[in-house]
C-alpha cells in the first residue's frame, strides 16, 4: 500500500458516516450485503452483546473480500440494544416500536455497538462468516484470522414517555430503523434522561474504539484526518 492510508466504512448508516466527518476522517463507504438474521441464526443463541460484534465482523469481512477494498482499512460496525437480557434490534413494524417504547419508559437498557477492523490486503475468513469471535465480546475484545473487534457500551436512562409522546415519535418513522427503536442524536434524544458511557456507542460508532484498533494494528488515526 502506497500514499495515505484508506479508511471503508462497511455501513449504509448516515449517523456513523456523520461521526467521521465531524471526526476530521477521511473515509468512503461500502456497503455489505450480509444477511444480518441468517448470520445471527447461524451463531446459536448469541448474547446481545456477542450479537454486535459478530454482526460488525460480517459486514467488515463482506466488504474487505471484495476487489476494490484490499487496500483499505475496512470498519464494521452493528448495534443492539439490551433490554431485560433481551435483544432489541431495528422494530421495522410501529407497532413493535411503540410496545418496545412503552416498555422503555422509565428504565434503562444497554446499547452496545460492536467493531471490527480489518487491516488491508486481508482476505475475509468466509468460514468464519456466521459464527461467534474467539473471545467473549462480553470481555470488550475479539480476535480473528480476519482482523480485530471491539465492543463499546452504554447505558442508557429514558424518561417517563406518555403513550401520546410514543405514538407521535414512531408516527415520525425515525425509530423504525434503529436499534432499540430510538436514536440519542435525533428526535428520539428529547426522551432520553442520561448516558453512562460514550455516547458515540449509542450513536452507532465509538470514534476512540476506532482509535485504539487501528493502534493495535499499527496505525495512527491521525493519519486518516483530512
Amino acid at each position: 500500500m502506497s500514499g495515505a492510508p484508506r479508511l471503508i466504512l462497511a455501513s449504509q448508516s448516515p449517523a456513523r458516516a456523520k461521526l467521521l466527518t465531524e471526526a476530521g476522517l477521511r473515509f468512503d463507504v461500502i456497503v455489505s450485503a450480509v444477511d444480518e438474521d441468517a448470520v445471527a441464526a447461524a451463531a446459536g443463541d448469541p448474547s446481545p452483546a456477542e450479537t454486535a460484534l459478530l454482526l460488525a465482523r460480517a459486514k467488515a469481512e463482506a466488504v474487505a473480500a471484495l476487489p476494490e477494498a484490499r487496500d483499505a482499512y475496512v470498519l464494521g460496525c452493528d448495534s443492539v440494544f439490551e433490554f431485560d437480557g433481551a435483544a432489541y434490534g431495528k422494530p421495522y413494524e410501529p407497532e413493535v416500536a411503540i410496545e418496545r417504547i412503552s416498555r422503555m419508559s422509565g428504565r434503562e437498557g444497554v446499547l452496545h455497538t460492536g467493531h471490527w477492523l480489518i487491516p488491508p490486503a486481508t482476505a475475509a475468513v468466509n468460514d468464519d462468516a456466521g459464527h461467534a469471535p474467539s473471545s467473549s465480546a462480553a470481555e470488550g475484545d475479539a480476535t480473528g484470522a480476519s482482523g480485530l473487534g471491539r465492543l463499546s457500551s452504554a447505558t442508557v436512562r429514558f424518561a417517563e414517555i406518555d403513550p401520546a409522546e410514543i405514538r407521535a415519535y414512531v408516527a415520525t418513522g425515525e425509530p423504525l430503523h434503529c436499534a432499540g427503536s430510538f436514536t440519542i442524536d435525533g428526535i428520539g434524544g428529547a426522551f432520553i434522561e442520561s448516558v453512562t458511557g460514550d455516547p458515540h456507542a449509542v450513536v452507532g460508532l465509538s470514534v476512540s474504539t476506532l482509535r485504539g484498533l487501528l493502534a493495535d494494528q499499527g496505525t495512527g488515526i491521525t493519519a486518516f484526518w483530512a
